[in-house]
């Protein structure tokens, strides 16, 4: 393919596929517990919820018996997440500990989403779900933080299959494909795990040893390419992240600047109120282009991640724009370079 070819694959759109409905129920998904937790006066909890929901994510297109068992194996693998990082969190292990354990987990979890044929493809979001809830100090106990991901999780399965009782369409015997990881397939699966360990490993590392504050940031972002279907859509992915990212951060600072403009300064005292509805919007926006133009969607989520931890804890809003920037551009480097490095196997489907 010529260079042109490639520079017009990476801003094209494609095609809207009813969009705006999975949005609205990824919306209402966020929506709902958030801000039942900003009601109850604990809105430094809603990240647990946040990531719970984003359960919502998965089978967005299928029907919705197809989607109700497909959107089960995704809550096993968020919950899953959360609930490893808030242990962490609630324990004070960080730093080089973090980075093993999470690279381990990215190592599980590509192994579980290849066997599963998670929809999306890998297990980003479980890897940031650990990374981000361990990377914040514990606002609540562990088990609560796990509960809550429970509960949002199982309430946005709720919220896609919610559809089902208008027109009650159930075809038996009807399954999803899968991957078969035996033969080739088994060795493609283990192949691809190995690359997500080496890239989050990687990626970590290189974190740590730049004395980040967030280094489950790179880690997160070294996931992404390896979600690729072949090697020119993973770094697409990886540029679409980081050149996404990076206009996100332009969002995040236009909310946490304090600048006249500001919508934190525009509702003085209602600060928490503010940022979970900037969240549920944001993830609202999210849905609508994650399966068009991923850059697109990361403009969007990136503030959300951002804005979700700065309810769970403040920080300085100008090291979290470096940082997050930084880490970014390290961590999709180090994706793209193991995606370029080690080939990845198609195994087969049945």
């Amino acid at each position: 393919m010529s260079l042109l070819h490639h520079i017009r694959s990476l801003h094209t759109l494609s095609p809207a596929n009813k969009d705006h409905v999975s949005a609205w129920r990824m919306a209402i998904s966020v929506a709902v517990p958030s801000l039942a937790l900003l009601a109850a006066g604990r809105p430094e909890l809603a990240g647990y919820a946040v990531f719970g929901a984003l359960t919502g994510m998965y089978g967005r297109t299928e029907p919705h018996q197809l989607r109700l068992r497909h959107q089960g194996q995704a809550a096993v693998l968020l919950v899953a997440g959360v609930g490893v990082g808030v242990f962490l969190s609630a324990h004070h292990i960080h730093s080089w500990a973090l980075v093993i354990i999470e690279a381990a987990f990215a190592g599980v979890g590509s192994l579980f989403t290849d066997k599963t044929a998670l929809k999306p493809a890998g297990p980003f979001f479980g890897i940031l779900a650990l990374g981000a809830c361990a990377s914040v100090p514990a606002a609540a106990p562990w088990h609560t933080g796990l509960l809550l991901a429970a509960g949002s999780a199982a309430f946005s399965i709720l919220v896609g299959f919610g559809g089902w009782f208008v027109g009650r369409t159930w075809q038996r015997g009807r399954r999803r494909d899968v991957i078969i990881l035996r033969g080739a397939g088994r060795r493609a699966a283990w192949l691809h795990a190995a690359r997500y360990v080496t890239a989050v490993g990687g990626a970590g590392t290189l974190g740590v040893l730049s004395g980040s504050g967030h280094p489950h940031w790179a880690m997160a972002a070294a996931a992404v390419p390896l979600a690729g279907a072949d090697l020119p859509s993973s770094v697409y992915r990886g540029i679409h992240r980081i050149v996404g990212t990076l206009i996100g951060l332009v969002v995040v600072a236009a909310v946490l600047f304090p600048w006249p403009g500001s919508p934190l300064l525009a509702f003085p005292g209602q600060e928490a109120a503010v940022l979970v509805c900037l969240v549920i919007v944001l993830q609202f926006s999210t849905e609508l282009f994650m399966t068009r133009h991923y850059g697109l969607a990361m403009v969007s989520f990136t503030p959300v991640i951002l804005l979700v931890g700065q309810l769970a804890a403040p920080a300085d809003p100008g090291v979290l724009v470096t940082e997050r920037a930084v880490e970014t551009l390290v961590g999709a480097a180090v994706g793209i370079a193991v995606v370029v490095l080690i080939r990845r196997r198609r195994p087969a489907v049945r």
